[in-house]
């Protein structure tokens, strides 16, 4: 049997190239208010469940943490951030002693 013919995954672009479609669909279709007001309900009903997760402050450091280090594992992205905070730290320098200078006149 042919898989890809007629298999019924619409998430399939019809082109035969076998990439995903990047049409959103569901969810992701809706506007972001609608959204919104859609997880606050879920939100509500859970609390009122007794079921809703609330992070503690040890929690939520954890999970801070745990990110942190996942980001910091992508070197050239930590070299890029790096470089714009020392870009940001000269022109900072370089505003502060040509404010400095006329000062001075």
């Amino acid at each position: 049997m042919n898989s890809s013919a007629g298999s019924g995954n619409s998430q399939r672009a019809d082109s035969g190239t076998g990439q995903k479609s990047t049409a959103k669909r569901g969810f992701a279709a809706m506007d972001e208010a609608t959204q919104r007001q859609i997880a606050s309900k879920g939100g509500q009903a859970a609390h009122q469940k007794g079921t809703a997760h609330e992070f503690d402050s040890e929690e939520a450091r954890r999970a801070g943490q745990k990110g942190g280090e996942a980001v910091s594992r992508d070197r050239e992205h930590m070299a890029e951030i790096g470089r714009k905070g020392g870009e940001s730290r000269q022109s900072a320098n370089r505003s502060a002693r040509q404010g400095a200078k006329e000062e001075k006149r």
